[in-house]
């Protein structure tokens, strides 16, 4: 090639022999096969911020699927129960024995004289004086009021759904009635004939109301105040 010839590109005596041409720029670099340009995510995933193909935005259900049912409120709880039948009746029949009692020791103690009168006729024991008789009654009937106001104390805790209280009148309900059996009928004069029957329909009364409160009705709703006062219910 001689001096007078230019090459490919151009005069090579101004852009160089073999050199790109004047205002031709390169194309910039490609980074290696199978990864992506520089700041562009690799192929197949979104843009940063931005749900994939096929996923919901974050915080959103997938469509045609319902939100998971949560757990109902209360789960667990036994089914609310009312005050049942059995625990009225039973409590009704203990509160009108005891209502018996302090009319009992009423009667006994306006009729002192009738008492005292009767029971020396009846005792054979001479060492047994008028005062000690009169004595042997008054302590009693004073043992008579205060149990009548532990019983009426154990009704109220009883009515509450207090299941010892329930125990409780079980346990001395069930005494009385054997005491009782065992101590009425003694008397043939007409103010202790009255006492004595209203020593009868005592026990009667107060039989119904221990069986009464042991009835299944009564057992079921006693465990569920239980249940209430353990969940801060009742």
């Amino acid at each position: 090639m001689t001096s007078g010839q230019s090459g490919p590109y151009g005069d090579p005596g101004e852009q160089g022999q073999g050199g790109p041409p004047q205002g031709w720029n390169p194309p910039p670099s490609q980074p290696p096969y199978g990864q992506p340009p520089q700041g562009q995510p690799p192929y197949g995933q979104p843009p940063y911020g931005q749900p994939s193909q096929g996923q919901p935005p974050y915080g959103e259900q997938y469509p045609g699927y319902a939100p998971a049912p949560s757990a109902p409120t209360g789960y667990g709880a036994p089914t609310p129960m009312e005050r049942p039948t059995t625990v009225r009746v039973g409590i009704g029949a203990l509160v009108a024995s005891l209502v018996l009692g302090l009319i009992q020791s009423i009667v006994t103690f306006s009729d002192m004289e009738g008492l005292i009168e009767q029971s020396m006729l009846e005792s054979t024991d001479a060492a047994i004086t008028e005062d000690l008789v009169r004595t042997g009654i008054v302590i009693g009937v004073v043992i008579t009021l205060i149990i009548l106001g532990l019983q009426a104390l154990f009704i109220w805790f009883a009515w509450q759904g207090r299941n010892w209280a329930r125990i409780v009148i079980w346990v001395l309900g069930g005494l009385s009635v054997l005491f009782g059996l065992l101590g009425l009928g003694a008397g043939t004069g007409q103010s202790t004939g009255f006492l004595t029957s209203l020593g009868w329909f005592s026990l009667i009364l107060t039989a119904v109301g221990i069986v009464a409160l042991a009835l299944k009705p009564s057992n079921e709703w006693y465990r569920y105040r239980g249940w209430q006062r353990a969940n801060g219910q009742g």
